[in-house]
């Protein structure tokens, strides 16, 4: 956000979507599995631009912007601009144009990040607000991630992603996220997994003093879907051995449904992960930045 070159646009960054803890507490009647997880917004992001135009459009850009490439009516952008145009009653005479830089179902939540920056776009540029509970059925409407995404704060996310609940502001700390590139099916996870009914999280603290204080939380959580992705995608354990293995990396652990891991560290330290496991592993999509 901010100034930028692009003429009068507004910009919004989708922030990738970690969860730090992911604990599955059941599974509902109709399939949808339940949740417990501690989730949060470092500044890895993907980047979506938007400018009034002639019709609706959209333009996709960056690494990762050809595998979004197919019917348009399955883009989750687009789905968010025509559900919020029902909404508000204003026709979408826009281009968007979004820079893929997050790795597209990698278990950071990127899609739906990308839609809750299309919502927050269109907020500012129609001037309209929708009511908080019309707001939160759009997001829900669109995947159980957009409601967190919408907000971009640390949160505890629960049910199906629909309760939401503020987590204590993170510590200071550095964050690296590493893909081996290898796509890893979310359904086909689920359906792997030996064990559906876990424990809820711990609970949380009002605040976590420092980084230790935070990887001390987390060791006494778990990511439920993590030995189920492993199995079916043995680079996942690559890469948590190849993070685990350095010396500043605090903690290591799979997002989601795999395959991105993230390694928590000390703030400026995280470059130094990121080029020690690019040196070694150059063909894995690796990012770093700040929790």
């Amino acid at each position: 956000m901010g100034h930028d070159d692009t003429g009068g646009a507004l910009v919004e960054t989708a922030r990738a979507k970690i969860n730090l803890a992911l604990h599955v507490t059941g599974r509902r009647e109709d399939g949808y599995h339940l949740l417990d997880s501690l989730v949060v917004f470092p500044d890895i992001a993907d980047r979506l631009t938007l400018e009034p135009a002639n019709g609706l459009e959209l333009r996709l850009e960056g690494p990762f912007g050809s595998e979004l490439e197919g019917p348009a009516e399955d883009n989750l952008v687009l789905k968010a601009v025509r559900r919020f145009a029902e909404l508000s009653g204003s026709a979408p005479r826009i281009r968007l144009t979004l820079k893929k830089n997050l790795p597209v179902a990698s278990g950071i939540g990127g899609g739906s990040a990308d839609a809750a920056a299309a919502i927050r776009l269109l907020e500012r540029f129609t001037g309209i607000a929708l009511p908080t509970e019309q707001r939160l059925e759009l997001a829900l409407s669109l995947g159980a991630d957009v409601p967190v995404c919408l907000g971009r704060r640390p949160a505890r996310m629960s049910g199906i992603g629909e309760r939401l609940a503020p987590a204590p502001a993170m510590p200071p700390a550095g964050i690296v996220l590493v893909n081996p590139l290898k796509g890893v099916s979310t359904p086909a996870v689920f359906k792997a997994m030996m064990k559906r009914d876990n424990p809820l999280l711990p609970d949380l603290p009002e605040q976590f003093a420092d980084l230790a204080a935070l990887c001390a939380y987390l060791r006494d959580t778990r990511n439920d879907m993590q030995a189920a992705a492993e199995a079916l995608c043995p680079a996942i354990t690559t890469v948590i051995d190849a993070l685990a293995g350095l010396t500043d990396v605090a903690f290591a652990r799979m997002s989601g449904s795999g395959a991105t891991c993230f390694a928590l560290c000390a703030p400026g330290r995280e470059t130094r992960i990121a080029d020690a496991v690019a040196s070694r592993h150059p063909g894995w999509w690796i990012a770093s930045g700040r929790l």
